[in-house]
């Protein structure tokens, strides 16, 4: 891409839909090859960037990836009534579809954020309404986002992770946990085989955006006395078809 050499405004504006492009984030070098950008321009910019909080460095201290004002803009972009409302038509359908919880979710750092939840109307439920923040490690979202991240990046997130026990089927080691996120990544179904609440199962599967980055999970979850996990699997064909609704209210 090469951009006008006296549009400081389009090139920060360039420089930040390359850090949301390339998942696992992008180097400053790649930047100034990819956008023919001169290195001394484009370390000015993302220092101005970076300074401004629309974009961060990785904990290696390369990769630079969205920041916390730049994903603040992304949300208020989702939770306008436009697009908020086009989503949840898409989760309720779904909910009534298989009879249980759905939700959609994003990762933010270190953690899981459900953007919004369509309630079941069984009596036993598990109530995370949207905003709370769920572990990556022990649930089928959270898994799920480092599952299908670049290996680089997911070795050096989950060796930032605490690992906490939920249950005694959470994965506590980074051994545990890669052998669980190699069949995801496989597959692209994640699962939470009671690992984060005793009695409550869940899977999720990937919603991407046009680059084919990762940019949401979509899950289901039940009490296995209700629908194990066997059962609960068999709706990841009505979870796809829903994914592809919800891509595409996200290009509109």
């Amino acid at each position: 891409m090469s951009l006008p050499t006296n549009s400081t405004l389009l090139r920060a504006i360039a420089i930040m839909e390359e850090v949301v492009r390339t998942q696992g984030g992008v180097t400053a070098a790649d930047i100034g090859k990819r956008l023919n950008i001169p290195k001394p321009t484009a370390h000015r910019l993302l220092a101005q960037l970076e300074q401004e909080g629309l974009i961060k460095r990785e904990l290696d201290g390369r990769h630079l990836v969205p920041g916390q004002r730049m994903k603040q803009l992304a949300f208020g972009i989702l939770a306008s009534p436009s697009v908020s409302a086009a989503l949840r038509a898409v989760l309720q359908r779904l909910s009534e579809q298989v009879g249980e919880t759905c939700n959609l979710s994003v990762r933010s750092e270190h953690e899981v954020i459900y953007f919004d939840r369509v309630e079941t109307n069984w009596p036993v439920r598990v109530q995370l309404a949207p905003g709370s923040r769920l572990p990556l490690h022990c649930t089928a979202s959270g898994k799920l986002f480092l599952a299908l991240m670049p290996h680089e990046q997911r070795r050096t997130l989950i060796a930032s992770l605490s690992m906490k026990p939920h249950t005694p089927h959470t994965a506590t080691t980074t051994e545990q946990l890669e052998e669980r996120l190699k069949h995801i990544e496989r597959e692209r179904i994640s699962t939470d085989d009671e690992e984060f609440i005793e009695g409550m199962v869940a899977v999720a599967v990937p919603v991407y955006d046009r680059a084919n980055n990762v940019l949401a999970s979509l899950a289901i979850h039940a009490p296995s006395m209700r629908q194990p996990l066997e059962k609960l699997l068999e709706q990841v064909p009505l979870m796809r078809e829903a994914t592809r609704e919800l891509e595409s209210v996200l290009e509109e």
